[in-house]
């Protein structure tokens, strides 16, 4: 280990020697990391104050890999993808105590075991996202172009791999499934896929049949492209307002943001707008202020730092009013409930980088209250009460 690593991990052990307490305004917050040639070890929690934008580290669990990971609704459980293209790619449930902070593993399943002989690359290859709906975790799969379905057993553990979806359009495009999310109306799953530059849609069933493994009642069916973007945007993530008739769809390869009318099942492109300064081909996160004013989207590669939308009231439609620099490779961001500040992955930096957010504006402004962590990619929060906030 260089004398840079060295560093830096003596830094965090020396964070996570000791626990002040805050008030009560305090926030759960757990890091996800790539722990591939990384001090990092795997997931690390924090006590983040929302009103003095300071944080504590808490503790840490060893996981391979963890870029993406979330609270269940009651922050008793994460969930997280291990991003690997050999045999440890996968998803590992942890149990959460709340009173001390700490995880602890239940288990893991692989990605790609449902797979048939046909599929010609590694089946599940580098989960890249994972979502939790009812008794069901869905893992977007990258590099295999594919999806996952687990069922959730009553003790939160993980059951083996019950639908396995590849989605392929044409013989020379594989696809890149990048974000899957359940649609406001609670009758639909999205997928972006990034290879293809497209949004599939699959209907929803979440009835107990389907934990069971009736055939009949699969989680995921009836797959239909409902989006198509232009080629080279690489649809990336996407998030809905709150009324449930708008999404911001961030494409990674040409930095753009597409705003998109939400109705039914079905979607229709209303504006697309130049998000990054120019095209990064490396842009990645995009949320919604809690007040729904303002929309801001994460770039990487060449113009690294975050961009910022304001938001029409009527419309939905964007106007972008700035850009804030961050340090290097940018991935997700996480804005505090309460709306104060804006907390952005760097990976490459070795960093979480705190920005108070001006509320009026949206404008953003480093407190330099840095949170030092080996390859930072993905930040979550559950509130005081327990409940997960992002």
């Amino acid at each position: 280990m260089n004398r840079t690593k060295r560093l830096l991990a003596a830094t965090v052990a020396a964070a996570f020697a000791g626990l002040q307490s805050f008030a009560g305004n305090d926030l759960t917050m757990i890091v996800g990391t790539y722990t591939d040639q990384s001090t990092s070890e795997g997931i690390y929690v924090y006590r983040f104050n929302q009103e003095s934008g300071k944080a504590e580290a808490v503790s840490s669990i060893k996981s391979g890999n963890p870029s993406f990971l979330i609270f269940n609704g009651n922050a008793t459980r994460v969930y997280a993808v291990n991003e690997y293209d050999d045999e440890r790619r996968g998803a590992s449930a942890f149990s959460f105590d709340a009173s001390k902070g700490t995880l602890s593993l239940i288990n893991s399943q692989h990605c790609g075991t449902a797979a048939t002989s046909h599929i010609k690359n590694m089946p599940g290859a580098a989960p890249c996202n994972i979502m939790a709906y009812g008794r069901h975790l869905v893992t977007s799969n990258y590099n295999g172009g594919d999806i996952s379905v687990f069922p959730i057993r009553e003790d939160g553990s993980i059951a083996p791999e019950s639908q396995y979806l590849c989605m392929f359009k044409g013989n020379d495009v594989d696809a890149h499934i990048h974000c899957c999310r359940i649609t406001p109306d609670r009758r639909y799953m999205i997928a972006n896929d990034l290879g293809n530059d497209c949004i599939w849609r699959f209907d929803v069933n979440n009835a107990s049949e389907a934990f069971l493994g009736n055939a009949e009642k699969a989680f995921l069916s009836n797959p239909k492209e409902i989006y198509t973007a232009p080629k080279g945007t690489g649809p990336r993530h996407i998030v809905f307002n709150k009324k449930g008739d708008v999404a911001y769809l961030i494409g990674e390869l040409d930095g753009s943001i597409t705003v998109l009318g939400y109705n039914n099942g079905n979607m229709r492109e209303l504006q697309r707008v130049q998000a990054s300064l120019t095209k990064t081909a490396g842009s990645a996160d995009i949320h919604i202020s809690p007040d729904g004013k303002f929309v801001y989207a994460s770039h990487r590669l060449k113009d690294e730092g975050v961009s910022i939308h304001a938001v029409d009231a009527k419309t939905g439609l964007l106007t972008n009013v700035g850009f804030q620099p961050t340090a290097a490779h940018p991935r997700n961001f996480a804005i505090t409930p309460n709306g104060k500040y804006l907390l952005v992955a760097c990976r490459d930096s070795n960093v979480i980088e705190v920005f108070r957010r001006d509320k009026l504006t949206g404008k953003l402004t480093n407190t330099h209250n840095d949170i030092k962590l080996g390859k930072p990619v993905c930040i979550q929060f559950a509130n005081k009460n327990g409940g997960a906030s992002n």
